[in-house]
């Protein structure tokens, strides 16, 4: 460990010794401050101090290539006197380096929780994947600003989407570093998603009429992926949630009562979804793939498709129904039947509401249904539109 006078004309021309991996040169003139020079050639300066407890301790300050020499013996003095008056030099590098990225706080840390307990921890995972991660992902927690998530929630505003959505990104994220704080991981003690929001979600009622609802069946038999399509049409024929058919296996097919179990539907509870005929006749008329379990599983992973969304734009738009989302099918499903006379008891069960206050959505299509009804009564009395008072 030979003892210079670290210039920077020595740094410039400083060789490791002769048959060894690197050598250390300590300048003369400030106590523990060296240049490590490499056989490769590399060349990076170090300080070494001693902690509270007097162990030798040794701080990376930096390579000579990007590090001037006045600027490491700056840092190196530095170092020492935080040593000196009690601080740990390499504790705010631990800190920081103990931060972890978006990404992987996500994928090691929050989807295995939700997944344990949130029958929604799909969708979390398609929104993240989607929107969040492209953006933020590289990001470590703590570098992730409010001024950032407001850039992509315009950014998702600028391209259209709904109100409904770009709110959904911004309780996950708030979410997460909730979560991030409460498990005193390291960059999360901030939310930078607090106190934001998109604006008021409206709940968005779109209904297809029989004309719509046509030529989107005649478009789901044209569409070339037939997985996706057969998934969709029975989606319109039961007026089922999207995971509960895209996630439903064989076993879970009551035939002889025409059923369809879903062990656990979004209020968290199981329930049983009524096939009519049709949705008989196309499970029946569906193929299954040996050793899958899967009614409707990707052709590629073998797995449910977590989103069904390429297909339907693909099957909505080539049925001149570019507005309607998939979640509409349902909507639809229960107007047609509230518009044959159905009760709202009825349509409640059908869709697994748990709560009647969900179905009053669709009260005033039953109140119309009503006034038609009520209408009829002029097809048996005529009564004229110039009456004359009725006499004792």
């Amino acid at each position: 460990m030979p003892t210079v006078a670290l210039s920077a004309s020595f740094v410039r021309q400083a060789r490791c010794a002769p048959d060894r991996k690197k050598t250390d040169y300590f300048d003369v003139g400030q106590r523990g401050f060296m240049l490590e020079v490499r056989s490769s050639g590399g060349k990076t300066y170090y300080q070494r101090y001693t902690d509270d407890h007097g162990r030798e301790r040794q701080y990376k300050i930096g390579p000579a290539d990007v590090v001037t020499l006045d600027q490491a013996r700056r840092k190196a003095k530095q170092i020492v006197a935080e040593a000196l008056l009690g601080a740990d030099p390499q504790q705010k590098r631990r800190e920081m380096r103990a931060i972890p990225l978006l990404r992987d706080f996500i994928a090691e840390r929050y989807l295995p929780f939700v997944r344990t307990y949130k029958s929604s921890w799909q969708t979390d995972e398609t929104v993240l994947r989607i929107h969040v991660l492209p953006r933020l992902g590289q990001f470590a927690l703590d570098e992730v600003k409010t001024d950032a998530i407001s850039d992509l929630v315009n950014s998702m505003r600028a391209d259209g989407y709904a109100p409904g959505t770009m709110n959904r990104v911004i309780v996950i994220l708030r979410y997460i570093y909730n979560l991030a704080r409460k498990w005193k991981t390291p960059g999360g003690e901030d939310n930078p998603a607090a106190g934001l929001s998109a604006g008021p979600d409206v709940q968005r009622n779109r209904f297809l009429n029989e004309w719509e609802a046509e030529s989107l069946v005649r478009s789901i038999h044209a569409d070339e992926n037939r997985t996706a399509a057969r998934s969709i049409l029975l989606l319109l024929l039961t007026g089922a949630r999207r995971n509960e058919i895209t996630f439903a296996k064989w076993d879970y097919v009551d035939w002889k009562n025409r059923t369809l179990l879903v062990p656990k539907s979004k209020s968290g509870r199981a329930r049983v979804i009524a096939l009519n005929h049709s949705a008989i006749a196309l499970l029946t008329a569906t193929p299954r793939v040996d050793g899958n379990p899967y009614i409707f599983p990707s052709e590629v992973t073998g797995r449910p498709s977590a989103s069904l969304f390429f297909p339907w734009d693909r099957i909505r738009k080539r049925a001149g129904l570019g507005d309607v989302r998939l979640h509409d099918l349902r909507h639809s499903f229960a107007s047609f039947l509230v518009n044959r006379g159905v009760s709202l008891y009825v349509v409640q069960g059908l869709l697994g509401h748990l709560h009647a206050r969900t179905t009053q959505r669709y009260a005033h299509l039953a109140q119309e249904t009503l006034s038609d009804a009520a209408d009829l009564i002029q097809q048996v009395v005529n009564f004229p539109s110039q009456a004359q008072p009725l006499g004792n």
